[in-house]
């Protein structure tokens, strides 16, 4: 029984997304205690800026008509994708930075997707929680929701290219007691927080059970 754990967040110390995440995994660990958890934190180690192009511009060339440069990013596809296919089950901790998918992320599930084994149905079917952090209020009711191009865009490539079983749990509002300016929705936050831990632990819960339910 394995677990892939990603870490995005680039503030590991006071990292929400890594708060939310580690309730998950929590779950997890209770259910599934002597299981291997592989983790990559691409927030604190992010992934050579070049490897998505050198591998992008290889083309189908052989192995052996490889640059040194394109045959080591085409290895570092492979073993990101390796921890993908190999885990049971896959969690996810990502925070929205700049009301979209972060650079490194990004970088991330490009790399992995030029392994021909994630774009051609290796995933399908592997439950996944995705653990998200918004610092504002993208609720419905704000009228902001549409601003969040993250979730939107992560929910698309798990759901309907990885063909993952996807489950999402989102903190919001997190940036309140660090923004003074948001010191009036302290009250609110207190009960958005305290409903994503429940449903954190719930999606922790039901991705222990998902994955006994395959095994």
């Amino acid at each position: 029984m394995s677990l892939f754990r990603l870490d995005a967040s680039i503030n590991p110390a006071t990292s929400q997304s890594r708060a939310l995440a580690d309730l998950v995994e929590a779950e997890w660990t209770s259910a599934h205690p002597d299981s291997i958890i592989t983790r990559r934190d691409i927030g604190t180690h992010p992934l050579p800026a070049t490897t998505w192009r050198d591998i992008a511009t290889s083309g189908a060339a052989a192995d052996t008509d490889l640059t040194p440069e394109e045959r080591e990013a085409r290895d570092i596809a492979t073993t990101l994708a390796d921890e993908l296919i190999g885990a049971d089950a896959i969690l996810l901790a990502i925070p929205l930075y700049n009301w979209g998918v972060a650079a490194h992320v990004k970088s991330w599930y490009d790399i992995t997707y030029t392994d021909q084994r994630i774009s051609t149905g290796a995933l399908a079917g592997k439950p996944v929680v995705l653990a998200s952090v918004l610092g504002g209020d993208y609720s419905a009711a704000s009228g902001k929701a549409h601003w969040d191009h993250s979730t939107p865009w992560l929910r698309h490539v798990i759901e309907n290219i990885w063909k993952a079983n996807l489950l999402v749990v989102q903190r919001q509002l997190t940036l309140v007691g660090v923004n003074p300016a948001m010191d009036a929705m302290k009250d609110q936050a207190a009960e958005v927080h305290a409903a994503a831990a429940q449903l954190a632990i719930e999606h922790g819960q039901a991705l222990a059970v998902k994955r006994n339910a395959l095994v």
